[in-house]
């Protein structure tokens, strides 16, 4: 018989995300995952995924649908509720952005592995919708953002970052407890997630650190290295 397409389809994405989440994105090869998969036509990555990039973009499609969806229903409640103080509010807020991806490490189609691959995109500035569709109010971690700057004050939003460094916490922990066993009773952990977060988005700016940024505001900046006309990497605080 013909090979399936879709169940083609379906075994390397579930061996691309195993294989990403031990090994790295980069870390292993195309062939490795082809093999992995049980494909004997050395081409079939490439025939449906194109590239690394590509099957990349397959795994998260599997899974990012269903955290859009918990996460845009949350928000909805929260917009519902209206004129809560800044406390719950903050509490409120940090439950959207954890609950929706913890969810996925009851996940046993590839959820746990989807975890610790979004930590590795995180930390290389690759994460969907914080690089390339910032200004995309249908993606929920944008509608996230939007809704939680009002609770912070502006040198944490402009030149601190909180919010990135809330959504960075959330998805270190989310991948090391997905390296741990499965079969845990995990509301406790995310609970405790939900209240880390939370005290995260209320730390408020030191006087240290108030004073540490205004020093750094007032030295001179270098001289760009690079040839005029070809700009740099963007720089952020």
């Amino acid at each position: 018989m013909p090979p399936n397409p879709e169940a083609t389809c379906r075994r390397l994405v579930t061996a691309a995300e195993r294989l990403f989440a031990e090994r790295g994105i980069d870390g292993v090869s195309l062939r490795e995952i082809n093999t992995a998969a049980g494909q004997r036509n050395a081409t079939a990555l490439q025939y449906h995924f194109g590239d690394r990039a590509g099957l990349l973009a397959a795994v998260l499609a599997k899974h990012q649908p269903e955290v859009e969806a918990r996460r845009h229903q949350l928000l909805d409640e929260y917009e519902a509720r209206g004129g809560l103080l800044a406390p719950e509010a903050r509490r409120t807020l940090a439950a959207a952005l954890v609950r929706p991806m913890a969810a996925k490490l009851a996940d046993s189609d590839g959820g746990r592995s989807y975890l610790r691959i979004m930590e590795q995109l995180v930390h290389r500035s690759r994460l969907p919708a914080l690089r390339g569709a910032q200004d995309d109010p249908a993606q929920s971690i944008n509608r996230w953002r939007e809704l939680v700057a009002p609770l912070l004050s502006e040198v944490a939003v402009r030149r601190l970052h909180q919010r990135f460094m809330a959504i960075r916490v959330t998805y270190v922990e989310l991948a090391r407890r997905a390296e741990g066993p499965e079969g845990r009773d995990d509301r406790l952990f995310t609970s405790h997630l939900v209240d880390v977060v939370s005290a995260v988005l209320a730390t408020e700016v030191s006087g240290e650190t108030a004073r540490l940024l205004a020093e750094r505001d007032a030295r001179p900046r270098p001289e760009p290295e690079h040839p005029a006309g070809n700009e740099g990497p963007a720089g952020n605080a």
